[in-house]
């Protein structure tokens, strides 16, 4: 698919793109490419990027090439949108067999209008496309973070496979972020000059919104491993509760098994065991050690 770059971007066919009037946008997939690479004067050996796991640029002499991997927001458990680019003074070039570009390319047609066009403000808004909705994912995670701690501080039972996924979730997005950040530094440098300053300025703007999104996702991080600690922290107070309940109910009856084994032995003089009131007297006195002992604990505030 071929692109103009105008005060919007426009659909285009490989004639002009080449006559070179007008920066030009080109999707290819893999097959594509290797067919057309000759045509627009690229030797970029795509064999080498044939596993892709990292967002990162690399400046040659006359292009600046890299990759795209972006987490699938709407699932994280599928494999991340991958995809390399090929920048040159004329145009960018998308080597992508899963349509990222070309959903991204479409809303970059139904929402922009470009009053100073060029090939810089088309990168920005691709760049801005990649993060549109992630304020809201971090908005999203912090409100069940919230809900989570919650439900921790009114003893609920809570979800803490969920919890780990948005962990491994948030650390996913932080290395997403910072490799994004990597990319944009490279643009912001404009080492081959591609690039006017009023369009380093938009890598500028884009590189202060990234960090921002980063140091949330950290935000979030630490917020999940405070979570952890309050419910360790409930976890250690339950335990205590119930080692000091099981301490005092022990503490009570031992005096009384004490009595209990003493006139449960077999001697034959024992003076006590032909009075009248001697069962009832044990009784009393067992239950006045009870009572005391219950009296002292919650003075104590063991109880």
């Amino acid at each position: 698919m071929y692109y103009i770059i105008k005060d919007k971007l426009l659909k285009s066919d490989k004639n002009e793109v080449l006559n070179n009037t007008f920066p030009y946008v080109v999707i290819f997939n893999t097959n594509q490419y290797l067919q057309e690479k000759d045509n627009f004067n690229v030797n970029y050996d795509i064999e080498e990027e044939s596993d892709i796991f990292f967002t990162k640029a690399d400046v040659n002499y006359n292009y600046l090439n890299g990759s795209f991997s972006i987490p699938n927001h709407d699932n994280p458990e599928l494999n991340d949108y991958v995809f390399l680019f090929i920048i040159n003074d004329s145009g960018i070039i998308f080597i992508d067999d899963s349509n990222y570009v070309e959903n991204a390319i479409k809303y970059i047609i139904e929402t922009k209008k470009w009053h100073k066009p060029s090939l810089g403000r088309f990168i920005y808004d691709l760049l801005d496309y990649v993060i549109k909705d992630d304020i809201r994912i971090m908005e999203k995670y912090e409100v069940e973070l919230e809900k989570m701690e919650d439900e921790i501080e009114e003893q609920a039972n809570t979800d803490f496979v969920k919890l780990n996924k948005i962990r491994s979730e948030l650390r996913r997005l932080f290395t997403h972020y910072e490799e994004l950040i990597d990319l944009s530094q490279e643009l912001y440098e404009n080492e081959n000059h591609f690039f006017k300053n009023e369009e380093v300025d938009y890598f500028k703007s884009y590189l202060s919104r990234l960090e921002r999104l980063s140091n949330t996702t950290t935000y979030l991080r630490d917020y999940v491993i405070q979570i952890h600690d309050s419910h360790r922290e409930q976890t250690a107070i339950k335990q205590n509760n119930i080692t000091t309940l099981l301490t005092v109910i022990t503490t009570i009856f031992a005096p009384l098994t004490l009595i209990t084994g003493w006139y449960g032995m077999n001697f034959r003089y024992m003076p006590e065991l032909n009075m009248m009131y001697a069962y009832p007297a044990v009784f009393v006195v067992s239950l006045l050690i009870a009572v005391l002992l219950l009296y002292y604990f919650k003075k104590k505030k063991w109880l």
